[in-house]
């Protein structure tokens, strides 16, 4: 398993991780929606679920659930601001279509 995540998301999640202490630490996956197939997710988690499993990158715990694993291996994970707009943004090698809006991507 081989997720990275550069520097800008790194400080943007510790930034997160900080104002909610009790967290045990950032969820990263995906779930099934748009027109693509399927939406990235990023959020605090608040606990460990069944089947979740714990990447950790750079100091930084990522937890992942174990349907997310194959589809998100290799990705990188940026955070850009572009004018007044910041988001996180997602290099996926498994990825092998996106929607025309961007918000969902399909797999082989």
């Amino acid at each position: 398993m081989s997720i990275t995540i550069t520097s800008a998301a790194n400080e943007r999640m510790r930034h997160f991780l900080a104002a909610t202490p009790t967290a045990a630490g950032v969820r990263f996956g995906v779930k099934r929606t748009g027109c693509s197939g399927f939406a990235y997710v990023v959020d605090l988690a608040e606990s460990m679920g069944e089947g979740d499993r714990v990447v950790e990158v750079d100091g930084l715990p990522l937890i992942v659930d174990d349907k997310s694993l194959a589809l998100v291996d290799g990705t990188v994970i940026d955070f850009q601001r572009q004018g007044l707009n910041a988001s996180f943004v997602f290099h996926n090698p498994n990825a092998t279509g996106a929607c025309g809006c961007g918000e969902s991507f399909t797999v082989s």
